[in-house]
């Protein structure tokens, strides 16, 4: 009989089921997103007629009010807009500090967070929640662009007229809902219309215990949307909808100003290409996303051979290339040409992606954020606008290279991609991206190879086991790779060994679409993504 006195409970099991995530295939197009009334919301478009760039705009514009938590119109981010025929676009709506911040209002306690964030902890983490935290929200104007440059010329009404019924339905009131809202009510109690719309009673929603949940309304929301629709998409930088924002800002202490929204403008730029096994290309953003970054990862994985297939040897040399690259990115990237110091960065943000195909073969990918959940945590009472809390991309140390200053340009960690065959960067075959902050990049990378590398489909490239490096010194895996890999994971370093569950988040949130050569495309989401979908026009 076994000895019980001295029982050592086995690893807790958060999750004890097998869960498959279904995808979507067809040839009208598909949208792929972490809300399935945002893919909702894009596939009407695309059935009413709209190509990608319009189905992506509503989709985005529906992500507003669908999962306020991770982007919306106090937000940033790059969409890669990949049409047949045509070289790959750039729409880059990137974070931009107000011209009035000074360092000074950072001040720095001696101490480092011990939490989240790999920054030197600033007085009252100004830089993390509140007023102090915005920066210029660029998300309109490239949601703005990506139909004025790319779009069929669709109007407003149709194109915000999902986000306006979203909005006035107001944001489902189920489990998930309650979980997001839970994670960040400590600090959504400290502004008023924050708590106000999400903590009801001062406690975060609960959905009911039998039937169907209700929803939550989310303030002006509904009508900013309204009157974007009514009165244009500028109305946001330089009309009376501009006017309603400044005056918030004002009236809280934020530096945005009038002249940071008058000049916040997206710009569109060339893709920077990476040479993938010279099989494929690789289209990137570029810049100070992740894409320097992956280009060495890239370099490295092509000494890494494929053909003993996807086992242990292939995974610790991942993560020997991803450990490699992140060494680097941590050790000097930023934006200031010069500058003393190293670039660091925030190990955690939670982004959103959405990536579409139309039936004519365009593709778009466009990963957008209020960098933390539920961003800087302060909904504008004369909007209802969700701000991001942009400036804890910067890091807080005066003179680094990533330093806090007007105008700068901080290092972040969005990673949309579109894929050519070598030699054809016209004719784009598959497009993807993921949430996740620093394990955006890990997980992108290993779909692309299980995609161009193994000849996985989307749907079982997402359901196949994947670790995650992070930065320099160690290892994530998921329990799931079998003790082979893990084993030989845990000889190169540091290695933890995780549930993929929906929380804890270990894991970056992907998905994909892929073209086939006769004109059907197939996609999939996230598979532990609870609200995740991919949705085929016409289907």
């Amino acid at each position: 009989m076994p000895e019980l006195s001295a029982y050592v409970p086995p690893p807790h099991t958060s999750q004890h089921w097998s869960l498959a995530k279904p995808g979507a295939s067809g040839r009208g197009g598909i949208v792929a997103s972490q809300s399935r009334a945002a893919a909702e919301a894009g596939v009407a478009v695309l059935e009413a007629g709209g190509n990608a760039a319009d189905a992506a705009v509503a989709a985005a514009f529906a992500l507003a009010t669908a999962e306020p938590w991770n982007s919306g119109l106090g937000g940033i981010g790059f969409a890669i807009v990949h049409r047949p025929g045509a070289a790959p676009k750039v729409v880059d709506f990137g974070p931009v500090a107000p011209a009035g911040v000074d360092p000074a209002a950072y001040p720095l306690t001696g101490k480092w967070k011990q939490d989240l964030f790999a920054w030197p902890e600033v007085v009252g983490d100004v830089n993390i929640h509140g007023p102090l935290s915005f920066l210029i929200p660029s998300s309109v104007a490239g949601y703005d662009l990506l139909r004025t440059e790319f779009g069929t010329g669709m109007r407003l009404d149709a194109l915000l007229g999902p986000a306006i019924a979203l909005a006035r339905r107001g944001l489902a009131q189920d489990w998930y809902t309650t979980l997001k809202v839970s994670a960040s009510a400590k600090v959504l109690r400290l502004y008023e219309e924050s708590a106000r719309i999400y903590l009801p009673d001062g406690l975060p929603p609960n959905p009911p215990y039998q039937g169907k949940p209700g929803f939550l309304p989310q303030g002006a929301l509904a009508e900013t949307l309204t009157r974007l629709r009514d009165n244009g998409l500028r109305d946001f930088y330089e009309g009376a909808l501009a006017a309603d924002l400044v005056a918030d800002f004002q009236a809280m202490g934020s530096v945005l100003g009038a002249a940071d929204l008058a000049g916040c403008r997206a710009v569109v730029r060339d893709a920077m290409p990476i040479d993938w096994r010279g099989t494929h290309t690789i289209h990137t953003a570029g810049g100070l996303t992740a894409a320097p970054t992956m280009a060495a990862v890239v370099k490295e994985m092509a000494r890494l051979p494929v053909s003993a297939g996807l086992g242990a040897e292939w995974y610790r040399g991942f993560a020997r290339a991803m450990r490699g690259g992140y060494a680097d990115r941590l050790a000097g990237l930023g934006a200031g040409e010069g500058a003393p110091g190293a670039a660091k960065e925030t190990a955690e943000t939670c982004t959103t992606h959405l990536t579409v195909c139309d039936g004519e073969g365009m593709m778009v990918s466009v990963t957008t954020t209020l960098l933390s959940s539920m961003g800087s945590r302060v909904v504008l009472p004369r909007t209802g606008v969700l701000m991001n809390n942009g400036m804890m991309w910067f890091d807080p140390t005066p003179g680094s290279a990533n330093a806090i200053r007007p105008g700068a340009r901080p290092l972040c960690n969005m990673s949309p991609v579109t894929v050519t065959r070598a030699g054809e960067d016209t004719n784009p075959i598959l497009a993807g991206g993921a949430s996740g902050g620093r394990r955006i990049l890990a997980s992108v990378m290993q779909m692309l190879a299980f995609q161009l590398d193994f000849g996985m489909g989307p749907e079982t490239a997402a359901h196949t086991p994947r670790i995650d490096v992070s930065g320099p010194d160690s290892v994530t895996a998921d329990r799931h790779l079998g003790e082979e890999v893990l084993d030989g994971l845990a000889q190169d370093g540091e290695l933890e060994v995780v549930e993929h569950a929906v929380l804890p988040v270990n894991f970056a949130c992907p998905n994909f679409i892929a073209r086939n050569g006769d004109g059907t495309a197939e996609g999939i989401t996230d598979v532990m993504s609870p609200w995740s979908a991919a949705l085929a026009a016409g289907a």
